[in-house]
């Protein structure tokens, strides 16, 4: 397994140790874990195309392993009542509908991998919660609200992006 897989992998690996500090309130110790997560998300990339050293894994579980950070996280802030059930649901409706459009591509042998307005979402999504996490002064809590609902923006239209360019996958 090549590094960046190896930090793609580290990064589900964090999701968990970040959700159980996140729970306990201990909020800077996970807003920690989930900025070095994050950091990954960007590194794994630039390491993985520097040195071409992309695969079908990467392609594939590196946007996996992003959703399964931040939606764990935005699970627990739903419970804490700073992320709206709608809004998890919305974006969640998003990752089904794109996750089972690549497993059908895959099945036939085509991966598909994330376009830009997908990334822009997960970063979006990857300032947020950070936000969210500390959430004071009124300041960062304003601001997390701007980068959420901005993420949501995001979501639907990467959604919408990705249904239209791989409208094919409905006929396979």
């Amino acid at each position: 397994m090549n590094l960046p897989n190896k930090l793609t992998v580290g990064r589900i690996i964090a999701t968990p140790v970040f959700a159980v500090l996140y729970a306990m309130g201990m909020n800077i110790p996970s807003f920690i874990i989930f900025i070095l997560a994050s950091l990954t998300d960007m590194l794994d990339g630039k390491i993985a195309r520097k040195y071409n050293l992309v695969t079908n894994f990467g392609k594939i579980m590196d946007p996996l392993a992003d959703k399964i950070l931040v939606y764990a996280a935005f699970c627990l802030m739903v419970g804490k009542g700073l992320v709206p059930a709608w809004m998890l649901i919305v974006i969640l409706c998003r990752e089904f509908v794109v996750s089972g459009m690549r497993t059908v591509a895959a099945s036939e042998g085509i991966v598909i991998a994330a376009g830009m307005t997908g990334k822009i979402k997960t970063v979006l999504q990857m300032i947020a919660v950070p936000l969210l996490i500390l959430n004071q002064p009124l300041i960062l809590a304003q601001a997390a609200q701007v980068f959420l609902w901005a993420s949501l923006v995001m979501t639907v239209v990467s959604g919408i992006e990705y249904v239209a360019k791989n409208r094919s996958v409905f006929s396979m």
